[in-house]
């Protein structure tokens, strides 16, 4: 009977263990590009700031809550450029500015790097933007994720900050008659989790 007793009891540990690695298995959310703005806010002549953001993104996040890891993967499209001035767009889209024929693409590959608990505080990766690639540090000031009632699955969104300087992207139109580089990003997202 003892033994019989000890068998069950492994049994059972090792069903719990074997449920604990599958609960803590990567999952794969797919940014909704109708819920995820980049937006960013510039000085312009340090008489006021300028606000725009990207209209279409498309990624993925993965994300590991028990093993408090995860990694980013976001593509802009540098031509959906939209300040809400028709000028300042078509301006921002020149060769003076993201020159978006030549490249059309903004990219972010970075992974999560501080939890607070399971919820990712921060990610450090790569900005690639108008040719350059450089370091940029974001801070994930929201998180939350829940069943969706609409789509049935589960479903996650962040607010996300960080800043950079546009002339270390050779976007430095403007710095010579006072403009600021220094540009404070403030993203929305939203990702689904994957089939």
């Amino acid at each position: 009977m003892k033994l019989r007793s000890a068998v069950v009891a492994t049994a059972a540990a090792v069903a719990a263990l074997t449920a604990g690695i599958a609960f803590a298995a990567p999952v794969t959310y797919n940014l909704d590009p109708s819920h995820t703005y980049p937006s960013f806010e510039a000085d312009h002549m340090g008489i006021s700031k300028w606000r725009g953001k990207f209209t279409k993104t498309s990624g993925t996040v993965k994300l590991d809550r028990a093993a408090k890891s995860g990694s980013i993967d976001v593509k802009i499209d540098a031509a959906s450029i939209d300040f809400g001035h028709a000028k300042m767009t078509q301006h921002a889209k020149s060769p003076d500015m993201f020159d978006v024929e030549a490249y059309p693409d903004i990219t972010y590959k970075g992974k999560f790097t501080k939890f607070n608990g399971d919820v990712p505080t921060e990610a450090e990766g790569e900005l690639s933007l108008h040719g350059v690639t450089k370091p940029v540090k974001l801070e994930i000031r929201e998180f939350k994720c829940i069943q969706h009632p609409m789509l049935k699955r589960e479903a996650c969104g962040a607010d996300v900050y960080g800043t950079f300087n546009r002339a270390d992207f050779g976007i430095d139109y403007g710095v010579k008659m006072g403009f600021k580089p220094e540009v404070k990003l403030a993203i929305q997202v939203e990702g689904v989790k994957a089939d």
